[in-house]
């Protein structure tokens, strides 16, 4: 079986609902893959490069979890990858470290997905979006597998008990189609 790398970037679980949701149905569901919580390990964003490069060592699948911020991961989830996918490691004349290795993003928005369209509120497809993952799979020699994309995940809506219920089991839903996906590369 591969070994499964999950990366959480959420800057703050204790202040999430969906990201947090999908993580708890996902360690239930994959309870033999490595979760690493970055809020927890490095709040102060001081990333101990060695032992996440050993951690994406031992992975096949590596999957980024994240909530989308400003069409992008939020700033700990890119300064991790800033700090460990370095020259000589995972690209470079040297750093083959990680080629052959899948990524997998998966990730969320507080806007519904039907804003993310030409014409719509977000002005262009999420598609669009991930071009910067996807050439760091192509430059770090990953294989780009895709992503698992769930809109309408608001924050803001945690008050409302209606709301409150279709979000979580949007999010279960989402960890269940991710731990499908991930089957299916294993």
């Amino acid at each position: 079986m591969k070994r499964i790398l999950i990366v959480s970037g959420h800057p703050d679980l204790n202040d999430s609902f969906a990201n947090k949701t999908i993580l708890e149905e996902l360690s239930k569901l994959l309870p033999h893959a490595e979760f690493v919580y970055l809020d927890k390990l490095y709040p102060d964003f001081k990333i101990d490069v060695m032992a996440e490069q050993e951690r994406l060592l031992r992975a096949d699948i590596i999957v980024f979890q994240f909530p989308l911020f400003w069409y992008g991961a939020p700033s700990l989830l890119h300064r991790w990858v800033e700090q460990t996918f370095v020259h000589g490691f995972s690209h470079g004349h040297t750093g083959d470290k990680l080629k052959g290795k899948q990524l997998v993003l998966s990730f969320t928005s507080g806007a519904p997905e039907d804003m993310y369209r030409h014409g719509g509120l977000q002005n262009y497809p999420i598609e669009d979006f991930l071009s910067p993952y996807k050439q760091l799979a192509n430059l770090c020699g990953l294989q780009w597998e895709g992503y698992v994309y769930s809109g309408g995940l608001s924050y803001a809506s945690r008050q409302d008990k209606n709301e409150l219920l279709r979000m979580k089991e949007k999010a279960i839903t989402h960890a269940h189609t991710l731990m499908e996906k991930l089957n299916a590369l294993a």
